[in-house]
């Protein structure tokens, strides 16, 4: 039975247990880590998901905490290297002794901590949408499976603009498994694949790259580039003639905070696939939008990515209270079918594999730098990060 949970549960409706497992030698405060890179080219997107994640420790705390206890926080760098996620992720399980970890962005960081954490049998709450293939028992993952972002948004490509697909991506893990994933359910939706290129993380030279899009023509641009790739990328896109009127791009790692870096005469009216918006028209949203703007100023934007951070503290906080224990496997077992009241609406623990049910929310960039959402699911949709449910995808 699931056990559904508002805004204020882990936060408000606090119990003093005595004789709680974790964070022993200290009665008055949990440690948890947090793990993003703020430095390097995957800084502008991670440090608002930082600033997300302190944003709802900080309203724990002032609401009395989790359990008794005061969340304090052990803060690394990750500096955009996956070697230093591992790294600094083996310190905060080894050393520090954190109960619990939120972090990373890239699937390559990601896949970098997994076996620290599998090994060390800590927890880490993933924030961001992801290529899908994997359910680890030490990660919960608080972004898209493919079948809640990727396989949705090329369903809705391939029926508004053509079957005639570029793929452009990051050289890494999520781009390649997700343009694969791709290359199939086109396939089986009678499309083609015009062009497939990868660049280095932080590459910014993209002119040999536009010239092969301008001779094959595509009816769509599907971009996987991550970090500060995407600036380049889109000045260059536009500097060229292009358009989202003569050639749409679909993105899957830009949201709002990207947006107003990479530049709004650059992206305006091009798409994206979330699950979450600033502008998602929910009452818990508002909220969410005007706290988060008055912790870090007006003209900050708040994300999917961002959004999903911040669901990951409560739903941790959520599931210790629920527990009434800080230990990995008592508050695994606890998160299992919890449910959290969140700004995109209410989300929910597959107990199956530690994926959340989310709605599909595809957008298009306004002349504001905000995203308009333009075609959603009729509500919450299971995870699926294996596709097992697609025949297109057997054997993949």
């Amino acid at each position: 039975m699931k056990k559904s949970i508002g805004i204020g549960l882990a936060a408000a409706g606090v119990l003093t247990v005595f004789g709680l497992s974790g964070c022993k030698g200290d009665t008055k405060h949990v440690k948890v880590g947090i793990l993003h890179s703020t430095t390097g080219t995957m800084a502008m997107s991670e440090v608002p998901v930082r600033d997300s994640e302190m944003l709802a420790i900080k309203e724990i705390n002032e609401a009395g905490g989790v359990l008794g206890r005061k969340i304090k926080v052990v803060e690394e760098d990750g500096a955009s290297d996956p070697s230093t996620f591992s790294a600094k992720a083996r310190k905060l399980l080894e050393n520090d002794k954190v109960v619990t970890v939120f972090g990373c962005w890239t699937s390559a960081s990601r896949k970098a901590v997994k076996p620290v954490f599998e090994e060390l049998f800590g927890l880490l709450w993933y924030p961001v949408q992801y290529e899908g293939m994997e359910a680890s028992p030490n990660i919960m993952y608080m972004g898209a499976s493919p079948n809640q972002q990727v396989v949705p948004a090329v369903d809705y490509c391939a029926e508004n603009f053509g079957k005639k697909m570029f793929l452009l991506g990051s050289d890494y893990i999520f781009p390649r498994t997700a343009n694969r994933i791709i290359k199939a359910q086109l396939a089986q939706l009678g499309g083609t694949v015009v062009g497939e290129e990868y660049v280095p993380m932080g590459h910014k030279d993209f002119s040999e790259i536009i010239e092969e899009i301008k001779l094959e023509k595509p009816d769509v641009v599907i971009n996987s580039l991550n970090g500060d790739s995407n600036i380049d990328f889109f000045r260059q896109f536009k500097a060229a003639g292009f358009t989202s009127e003569n050639l749409p791009t679909m993105s899957f790692s830009i949201s709002e905070e990207e947006v107003s870096q990479i530049g709004i005469e650059n992206l305006k009216g091009h798409l994206v696939t979330w699950n979450y918006y600033e502008t998602t028209e929910t009452p818990r949203n508002q909220k969410f939008v005007s706290d988060y703007k008055s912790e870090y100023g007006n003209d900050r934007v708040t994300g999917d990515p961002i959004e999903a951070g911040y669901i990951a503290v409560y739903m941790w906080a959520a599931a210790c209270e629920k527990a009434k224990s800080f230990e990995v496997e008592d508050v695994r077992m606890a998160a299992k079918g919890l449910s959290f009241t969140a700004p995109e609406g209410t989300v929910t623990i597959d107990g199956a594999n530690q994926h959340l049910y989310k709605q599909v929310r595809i957008g298009r960039v306004n002349k504001d730098g905000l995203i308009d959402e333009i075609w959603a699911t009729p509500g919450a949709i299971k995870p699926d990060p294996y596709l097992s449910t697609y025949e297109w995808a057997r054997g993949m």
